[in-house]
């Protein structure tokens, strides 16, 4: 079966996005905070990619095969369920939890790529799925999971209860704003972060037409 256009410019950005990946993965250190603006935006790089590549994966592959969409999904599923669970289980276990917390970062973003994958297989448009994959991120990184751990969880009067008036765990933020939010700054940083989600949800985007001809989007 011939290669469509689209799933060579998918297959490329996949392959870059897997070996960028697996370098930022190994090579890197396992720090769970965040050093410097560059490391952050380096460790971003493989998910645009495999978002891009995931966007511009042609079903059409599977149109005969339908069940081998389903199974893409159950290993989706199989990733966080068969090797994120038991790690997380033992860590819990035996490690108080030690690895936990980086390996909740890695695993993360490939849960909103296994969700915008899903939603490409079935049927989903290119722009859609950017949509899926770059809303999401939005979310994750802005800090909106550290506000409900402030205030989903019965902290113990201390350093969470009343909630810091400094947020001086949130690295993420830091690299972006140049030092450790108030909770004030910490708001409008996450409302932002919701603003910026929904844009992407419910902006058109016409402008970006004109790339359907080159990457032979269907």
């Amino acid at each position: 079966m011939e290669i469509s256009v689209q799933m060579k410019y998918s297959i490329g950005f996949g392959i870059a996005a897997l070996v960028i990946g697996l370098f930022a993965i190994f090579a890197l250190p396992a720090d769970r905070e965040v050093k410097s603006l560059a490391i952050f935006l380096f460790k971003l790089l493989p998910f645009a990619l495999a978002a891009i590549a995931i966007a511009l994966f042609d079903t059409a592959v599977f149109d005969r095969l339908n069940g081998v969409k389903i199974v893409i999904i159950y290993a989706c599923f199989g990733l966080f369920f068969f090797f994120y669970i038991p790690k997380l289980f033992f860590d819990v276990a035996f490690r108080e939890a030690s690895n936990t917390y980086y390996l909740t970062l890695v695993v993360t973003p490939l849960m909103i790529l296994a969700f915008s994958l899903a939603f490409r297989l079935g049927g989903g448009t290119t722009g859609n799925t950017l949509r899926v994959a770059f809303g999401a991120l939005s979310l994750m990184l802005s800090g909106l999971e550290d506000l409900m751990f402030l205030t989903l969880n019965p902290h113990a009067p201390g350093r969470y209860n009343p909630m810091p008036e400094v947020w001086d765990w949130a690295s993420h933020i830091k690299v972006r704003i140049g030092h450790y939010p108030t909770k004030y700054e910490a708001f409008i940083f996450i409302g932002v972060h919701v603003l910026l989600a929904l844009f992407i949800a419910f902006y058109h985007f016409r402008w970006l037409e004109g790339l359907k001809q080159p990457l032979g989007l269907r």
